[in-house]
């Protein structure tokens, strides 16, 4: 039986974006006969939201160990809230404890604090295990000094991350068996900066289709209040971060808003969790556009970080789901499949060439509105969403878009799938191990992916 570490420094119940890949491949591992042990973080001062309802979707076989960190009384006097930095000694001594005692067969850093990615290569040193890290974000990012970035926020703080990154990335990867990463943007980067980084160190193995956890979510909706108030406008609702390179898509969103706002059934605008900032500290990132175009009164923002059930709930409530692309063509957005699978009426407003633009036309089940750059490309965008919104309040309800692709995202994208294309890489790096036989083909114990339930 193949075994595998997994080091993800958030994990249920603390509910961050970057554990949702882990935990959503884990009953297919399971499945598929591997013995997986998750070593995280007992962070007992989370800044992330606590969802105890995702501790039912940890399968019982996989074991949990849980490390501490430092506490954050005293490291926010140094300015060091990072929860990579916090845990990192502690990581490394329980990792080192699990690798001396047991045979591992692969190490898998599946996580956005980078920082402790370095402890592959150190574990790797000594133990001669070989590790995989999974790149859900660029480690280090050229997005503020393109042209026409805004400035980096953070400032000192900023700069030190980018000098470290720097060198720790080079470092770390120099010796790493292999690299997903959601977006091919990110391993092109890397073969571009590292010449030793060949096509075949990295493979892209997008984020995965909640096809469980909309059950959960479903159950949840019939006996919780609803999260989104009931009034007889028309609402769009979304859930998750809104950075400044959304600011455009948001514009275009909001001039269009903006020629409905004396109808007599508005569009009426939800925003949830759009801050990485601690509950009560994000700054909001809507409040001076929808005043610009005069539709405030239609615009609710709650920056504080949501569940990830309850983000599922609302794309289930909502009227009209929302989706925004990014200015950062590299930017690969998670909550595509989640929302494709809430079978409701979608829209997507995005950069010309961007990722979130080819995912539409690969997958359909959204009305598409692209922007070019300029003012003139967004005013003639905000023209044809004003049209399409214009239809779909005559008739509110109906679907927008060429119909989903069901099949391709039951075949490619979805939770089973992305787990099954992660077991093929491991299966592969696992190969030439002496202290395990050779795997079987995937095919052999997992012949047909599990049907998608929309």
């Amino acid at each position: 039986m193949p075994r595998l570490l997994i080091v993800s420094p958030h994990f249920p119940p603390v509910n961050t974006p970057d554990m949702q890949r882990v935990r959503m491949s884990l009953p297919y591992f399971v499945d598929a006969g591997w013995e997986v042990v998750v070593l995280t973080v007992d962070d007992r001062q989370p800044l992330a939201p606590v969802e105890p309802d995702l501790l039912a979707t940890v399968p019982r076989p996989v074991r949990v160990v849980r490390t501490g960190a430092f506490s954050r009384n005293w490291s926010r006097y140094l300015g060091m809230n990072n929860l990579g930095l916090r845990t990192l000694p502690h990581l490394y001594l329980r990792g080192r404890q699990l690798l001396k005692k047991e045979a591992f067969d692969l190490v898998y850093f599946s996580t956005t604090q980078f920082i402790v990615c370095v402890l592959g290569r150190v574990w790797h040193m000594e133990f001669d295990t070989p590790y995989v890290i999974d790149l859900q974000d660029p480690w280090l990012s050229d997005y503020y000094q393109q042209p026409g970035a805004p400035p980096p926020p953070g400032g000192w703080k900023y700069h030190f991350s980018h000098a470290l990154a720097k060198h720790l990335e080079r470092w770390t990867l120099r010796q790493c068996a292999h690299v997903v990463s959601v977006s091919g943007h990110y391993l092109l980067a890397l073969r571009q900066r590292y010449r030793w980084f060949h096509e075949d160190s990295g493979s892209v193995l997008t984020f995965g289709a909640p096809d469980e956890d909309f059950a959960v979510a479903r159950e949840k909706r019939t006996t919780a209040p609803a999260l989104l108030p009931a009034t007889a406008s028309i609402k769009i609702a979304y859930a998750g971060r809104l950075g400044p390179d959304m600011r455009p898509a948001l514009d275009v969103l909001f001039a269009a808003i903006a020629r409905f706002k004396d109808a007599p059934r508005p569009f009426e605008l939800f925003f949830f969790g759009t801050s990485y900032a601690p509950a009560g500290q994000g700054a909001a990132s809507t409040t001076d556009l929808a005043a610009r175009h005069g539709i405030s009164h239609l615009v609710h923002e709650k920056t504080a970080r949501i569940g990830y059930i309850d983000s599922l709930r609302i794309m289930l409530e909502t009227d009209l789901a929302l989706l925004l692309g990014s200015e950062d063509r590299a930017y690969s957005p998670s909550k595509v499949y989640p929302t494709l699978l809430a079978s409701r009426p979608t829209l997507a407003v995005a950069p010309a060439n961007s990722v979130l633009e080819a995912k539409i036309q690969e997958l359909g089940g959204a009305a598409l509105i692209t922007f070019a750059p300029g003012a003139g490309g967004a005013a003639d965008a905000a023209q044809n969403l004003s049209a399409l919104l214009a239809g779909f309040a005559g008739n509110p309800g109906r679907p927008l878009g060429a119909p989903p692709q069901l099949a391709v995202l039951e075949q490619q994208y979805s939770a089973a799938a992305i787990a099954r294309r992660q077991l093929e890489v491991f299966n592969r790096l696992i190969a030439r191990s002496r202290t395990t036989p050779p795997p079987l083909p995937v095919a052999e114990y997992w012949p047909t992916l599990p049907p998608l339930q929309p």
